[in-house]
């Protein structure tokens, strides 16, 4: 049963903002950073910590209570200007928060989140203190006992053998119902942590709505607690798996109903008109009325089609604002200057895509950290400012939202690739040397390539870029690489903007339409039997100065032609370009794809339904070009039945 009874609807609305809220806390301590007298900021996240903590004392959630008041209490003294913000404090601020996120993923199956890290909560009354020399991040700092100097900072209050002097330790245990640890009550641990002083060092800072439940764990801390396997702190992402819930504007609502009743209104109208044919009602303004009426109906439900889907969709900036949290710490732990830059966060892409574009762009961002960016010494030396620049843009275009990660570090150099990629064993000599630069940037998506000599905790496994492509190609979507030595490099991103509606070209083959995802439509050309040529044993041709493979649609689902192919579809394929040989094509249509219930044949998306009711086929071109592709680098696609195409 969860500890959270009766309070679930709270507790989800609680996550919800709160998770957000942190997020922005988390961004606005990154620009603090740059700016570390801004007091509008100071003041921000003040009053984020002060939310936060309202909600979790709220719930009675004491161990978030405890890291929320005391991070509150650091921002009073940073913007009172009795601290000064360094480096190394705010390593602690923002462990504390990573610790709070902890929290929420905790709290988010319902459970209660478990005492606060004693080292974390040491380096926050460290600095609280002013003894910045004791503040470390938590991985390196003293144990529990050494939190010490906050004790000291207080006034000492008379001895807890005061009758007049509240006995917190019982309070604790009064209000959380849980059991007084014995060391608490001995010698050592008396001298270890004064209860009282720790008490006093709390309530002096205290709001006044706070409650004691609250205030209590923040002081009492075992003098020997037994050791906890604490997670690294998140970095942001979901609570717990996809989100279920969406934020949507209510004049986007509005729209829906509107678009609802005017439909609901045109249904009438052909009802009325059904009637009267039945009833042998054909004259000419009848029928009039009943073809302007169907095209009232097409006309709005498109409308409520594009209205429904853009309910589905969010800013992307709601997935851009975890990143330069993530930069900066990767950043101190590399040792180097790096600001992140985002632009464009008011685009919008469905809510499914931003949640499954996370892990790649998360890959991408400390990609660009670790292997783009030199550090700073090595940037002055190449007369470079100190600290490097990259940049997040997002915007779109067309029908397709396009991410560029740009940085202005030392770029790739196709040779080093080359020579990678032979060493590793991914590639032969020949295939290499085979390659221009273009096709060399390219592999660094084979599986297992890494620039990297030596595994460290951040890269080097060369499973990373190869994982970004497949990700990126699940979404129907393209990556590409441009770099230039000494410059930087930049990774383009092009996306649909929903997966629920697919653009699509229908063709047909052994007399069965097929749909092929436009995204990877090129062109459309006329095959031209004196232009085939073989090349290397496979059938190719020349399109624009471009050596093309040529691949029949029969050949690659392994269907006995009925015809002789008469057009190419140019499709393009990750960086992968061929030619798709069709008996004909019927043109472009927009379809939601379902998928094949108990079944998922090769190469088949799903399956979908054309103007007339027959069934057509979703072809996923990846996976059916998977079992047929050349496992050379160089792209080129090669007929396993070539003898088949005959003309």
């Amino acid at each position: 049963m969860s500890d959270f009874a009766g309070m679930e609807e709270l507790l989800q609305d609680f996550l919800l903002e709160s998770t957000e809220l942190l997020s922005d806390v988390d961004n606005k301590l990154v620009e603090l950073e740059k700016r570390p007298n801004d007091r509008a900021l100071l003041n921000d996240i003040f009053r984020g910590f002060h939310t936060i903590k309202g909600g979790a004392g709220f719930l009675n959630v004491a161990p978030m209570v405890t890291i929320c008041h005391r991070t509150e209490n650091l921002f009073d003294k940073l913007r009172n200007s009795e601290l000064g913000l360094s480096s190394e404090l705010m390593d602690v601020i923002l462990d504390a928060t990573g610790a709070v996120r902890d929290m929420f993923t905790v709290l988010s199956q319902g459970l209660p989140p478990p005492n606060p890290d004693p080292a974390m909560l040491a380096a926050l009354d460290a600095a609280l203190a002013g003894n910045l020399a004791a503040v470390k991040a938590p991985t390196q700092a003293a144990p529990v006992a050494q939190a010490a100097p906050v004790v000291q900072a207080a006034p000492a209050p008379a001895p807890a053998s005061n009758s007049n002097e509240p006995n917190w330790a019982a309070l604790h245990q009064a209000v959380s119902g849980a059991e007084q640890p014995a060391a608490a009550a001995s010698p050592a641990a008396t001298a270890t942590y004064d209860m009282a002083a720790a008490a006093t060092v709390v309530t002096e800072s205290a709001p006044a709505e706070l409650i004691p439940a609250a205030i209590v764990p923040a002081a009492v801390v075992p003098a020997a607690p037994k050791p906890q396997n604490k997670p690294a702190p998140s970095t942001g992402g979901p609570i717990s798996g996809q989100e279920n819930t969406i934020r949507i504007d209510t004049v986007r609502l509005d729209q829906v109903l509107n678009l609802s009743g005017e439909i609901g209104l045109t249904k009438n109208r052909l009802t009325t008109l059904r009637t009267e044919i039945l009833q042998g009602n054909m004259e000419t303004n009848t029928l009039r009325s009943l073809d302007e009426a169907i095209s009232q109906l097409d006309l709005l439900v498109s409308d409520l089609q594009n209205a429904v889907m853009k309910t589905r969709m969010q800013p992307i900036g709601r997935l851009f604002q975890k990143y330069p949290r993530l930069a900066r710490d990767l950043a101190r732990q590399l040792g180097k200057e790096v600001e992140l830059v985002i632009t464009g966060e008011e685009t919008e892409l469905d809510k499914t895509m931003i949640e499954d574009l996370n892990d790649p762009l998360v890959h991408l961002v400390r990609n660009a950290v670790d292997h783009g960016v030199e550090s700073a010494d090595e940037r002055i030396a190449m007369g470079k400012k100190p600290q490097s620049l990259i940049e997040l843009t997002a915007e779109q275009v067309g029908d397709h939202i396009v991410i560029e990660i740009t940085d202005d570090g030392k770029g790739m150099n196709p040779e080093v690739l080359r020579r990678k990629a032979i060493a590793k064993g991914l590639i032969d000599a020949e295939t290499a040397n085979s390659l221009d630069e273009k096709q060399c940037l390219q592999l660094i998506f084979l599986p297992g390539f890494s620039t990297k000599d030596q595994i460290s905790s951040v890269s080097g496994r060369g499973v990373g870029m190869d994982v970004v492509r497949t990700n990126i190609q699940k979404l129907n979507g393209r990556i590409d690489i441009n770099s230039i030595q000494g410059e930087g490099t930049r990774i383009s991103i092009s996306l649909p903007l929903t997966l629920a509606i697919l653009p699509v070209l229908v063709v047909r083959a052994c007399n069965q339409p097929f749909a092929v995802p436009l995204a990877m439509v090129r062109e459309i050309i006329p095959i031209d039997t004196t232009a085939i040529q073989e090349v290397s044993g496979r059938p190719t041709i020349v399109v624009r100065d471009e050596i093309l493979p040529l691949k029949t649609l029969s050949g690659l689902l392994n269907w006995q032609p009925t015809q002789k192919p008469n057009f190419g579809v140019l499709m393009q394929s990750a960086e992968k370009s061929f030619i798709l040989a069709v008996d004909s094509f019927v043109g472009r249509d927009d379809v939601v794809i379902k998928p094949l219930q108990n079944i998922r044949p090769k190469g088949v998306a799903g399956a979908t339904l054309s103007g007339d009711g027959s069934v057509v086929l979703v072809l996923d071109m990846e996976d059916l070009l998977a079992g047929q592709m050349d496992s050379s680098a160089n792209g080129s696609v090669m007929l396993r039945n070539a003898d088949n195409f005959s003309y």
